[in-house]
């Protein structure tokens, strides 16, 4: 028995939801394993370009000042559990009830990744940490 178009094309367009379902479960969980690294090992080479783009903008730097650097080692602690907690939140959301194509989870995700972005985005501007803004 020959499937219709229409048949065809729901098929289609499950199949792309469920690329973009499971991309987004993926990511997630990277981006919360990056938040844990960030936390208790901030200092390494993989966030080099981060560091360098906040001591050129608030110290002319290419490295924090001896007298920041214990704060920096304490703010990336909380900002890094942030990042884990935020995607590991995501990563649930995104496996079970946004795959599900249950409408709150969709709009949970859009309503605060879009005041993050608003927020994030103001204070950059703000402060004038533009390639913070390109990275979103």
């Amino acid at each position: 028995m020959a499937l219709s178009s229409k048949h065809m094309e729901t098929r289609s367009e499950r199949s792309n939801f469920l690329f973009w379902q499971k991309w987004l479960f993926y990511t997630s969980l990277l981006f919360a394993f990056y938040g844990i690294v960030f936390a208790f090992y901030g200092n390494n080479i993989l966030f080099l370009p981060y560091d360098k783009m906040l001591t050129s903008i608030f110290w002319h730097s290419s490295q924090f000042p001896s007298e920041v650097e214990p704060f920096r080692a304490f703010i990336y602690g909380p900002l890094g559990g942030t990042i884990a907690c935020c995607y590991i939140l995501l990563a649930f959301i995104a496996r079970y009830p946004f795959k599900e194509k249950q409408r709150w989870a969709r709009n949970a995700i859009v309503l605060s990744f879009s005041i993050w972005f608003i927020i994030d985005s103001s204070v950059c501007l703000y402060f004038g940490v533009y390639p913070q803004i390109l990275y979103h």
